[in-house]
């Protein structure tokens, strides 16, 4: 996860800085610092990553086209 597929996946969930930082159980300041393009420890990003695939979020890689996210198909159904 990189820092753009970060906001792009909190815009399609509707989340702010604060409500990721609350369900990753993380402080406001480290979204903030990692979406600002700050190194954070690898830890710290998976936690937020499992985080945002939890609420339905899917990564997807770089394949010609650029790194993205999308809404799983259970998700965008609700």
């Amino acid at each position: 996860m990189n820092v753009i597929q970060c906001k792009m996946a909190r815009v399609a969930l509707g989340w702010g800085t604060r409500d990721l930082a609350r369900n990753a159980g993380v402080s406001p300041d480290t979204i903030a610092r990692f979406e600002r393009g700050e190194q954070l420890k690898g830890s710290t990003i998976a936690t937020i990553q499992a985080t945002l695939e939890a609420a339905g979020i899917e990564f997807i890689p770089e394949n010609g086209g650029g790194p993205g996210v999308r809404l799983s198909r259970s998700t965008a159904n609700t």
